[in-house]
């Protein structure tokens, strides 16, 4: 094993009914005046909405309400619950949705802490979060796995730039976890949290490091799982094993568990943010489409890594490395293709894009090529140009 620090403090609470114990958890973290923070209105008609405040009611737990979360979570909408939340004398902030809920709650959360700081000063690096509310969450949607991650996204909806940040305050203290939410979702969303848990695991998984055996089975079995009980939740999105199946990996898929030790790549990822950023599509989408074209323009670099997961996650035993490395690839961009998701820019929606457009992306992606991407084959921004290119059908 390499060295590494893991921590990971978010406490889970899993299961059928598990909602039922938020009140409870919210005042074991401290908290006596909520904020809480949804998305669309699937959470009201499915009376998720309502249970959560007659929970907080009957605990005598003040809360106040704000809805519009969409997906690309807005910096718009955080900066607006800041003050919402500020006013309201908020000391917990709560998210019921999913990732770009959780994204945005955790926002608030860090605006609340310290209301003097614009919190795009944090996504765009120029400031560190140095403390924020306590969030907790209540999980609708397995895909982003934020319920347990240090991460959190935005997108400044002005300028169309998104952004990552990674921080420890970013760790919900809960994670209520019923997989009977995610029941009602459509089979869009559902695909998209699938590529989502797989690829939050393969942009780990794909590194130069060496050894970490332990770390590789956690990665190696999680994909394997992933990929069996998506097609079954693709079917039925009722039943319960495949849901909670896929609610767990999304969660560990994003802890850090399936990582250690190694050193991360996260290109794809990057490369798709800026796709969301600019067209709004759907950040599981982009990430299907960007992955094909990545691990074609990089695989060479360490072919072995390609025949290991070939070999342990899609079976493939014989041929050359070569062989052994494509097939992996060609399995993997089927089976995105047979959840129905994009695999290049026109089955995307957005079309094939100029060179203009592409070099525009690639310089956003690498700040102008000042920072290099990944480091399973570092992306400087003409790599970044040429991913796209690979991705522009």
């Amino acid at each position: 094993m390499q060295s590494f620090c893991y921590y990971c403090p978010t406490k889970v609470l899993f299961g059928k009914d598990s909602e039922q114990q938020v009140a409870q958890q919210v005042q074991e973290f401290g908290g006596s005046r909520v904020f809480v923070v949804y998305g669309g209105g699937s959470v009201v008609r499915s009376g998720l909405l309502g249970r959560v405040q007659s929970a907080l009611d009957g605990a005598n737990l003040p809360c106040r309400m704000l809805g519009g979360v969409q997906p690309n979570p807005r910096l718009g909408l955080a900066r607006q619950g800041v003050q919402e939340a500020l006013s309201f004398g908020a000391d917990f902030i709560l998210a019921v949705g999913g990732g770009s809920v959780i994204d945005t709650a955790k926002a608030i959360a860090h605006g609340v802490a310290e209301p003097s700081v614009d919190i795009w000063d944090y996504w765009e690096g120029t400031r560190t979060v140095q403390k924020s509310l306590p969030v907790g969450v209540i999980l609708t949607i397995s895909a982003a796995g934020s319920e347990m991650s240090d991460s959190s996204v935005l997108t400044n909806e002005e300028t169309g730039v998104k952004r990552g940040l990674s921080t420890p305050f970013n760790r919900p203290r809960f994670a209520v976890m019923n997989p009977e939410l995610t029941y009602t979702l459509p089979a869009y969303q559902v695909a998209c949290g699938i590529v989502d848990i797989m690829m939050h695991t393969l942009d780990r998984y794909f590194t130069p490091t060496k050894g970490n055996q332990l770390t590789d089975a956690f990665a190696e079995a999680l994909l394997r799982t992933v990929i069996a009980n998506g097609r079954t939740a693709m079917q039925d999105s009722h039943d319960y094993e495949a849901m909670s199946e896929l609610m767990w990996c999304g969660s560990v898929s994003h802890n850090g568990l399936t990582g250690l030790g190694a050193a991360v790549d996260f290109v794809p990822h990057k490369l798709g943010h800026e796709l969301s950023g600019k067209f709004d599509v759907a950040h599981g989408a982009s990430l299907a489409v960007m992955w094909g074209a990545w691990a074609a323009y990089s695989w060479r670099e360490h072919p072995e890594r390609f025949v290991q997961f070939a070999r342990e996650v899609w079976g493939i035993q014989s041929g050359s490395e070569q062989e052994r490395a494509e097939a992996a690839i060609r399995e993997t961009v089927q089976y995105f293709q047979s959840l129905g998701m994009p695999t290049d820019f026109t089955s995307l929606g957005i079309g094939v894009q100029s060179d203009e457009v592409l070099w525009g992306m690639a310089d956003k992606a690498t700040r102008g090529d000042a920072m290099r991407l990944g480091s399973f084959k570092p992306v400087n921004k003409e790599a970044a140009f040429a991913i796209y290119q690979l991705a522009n059908q």
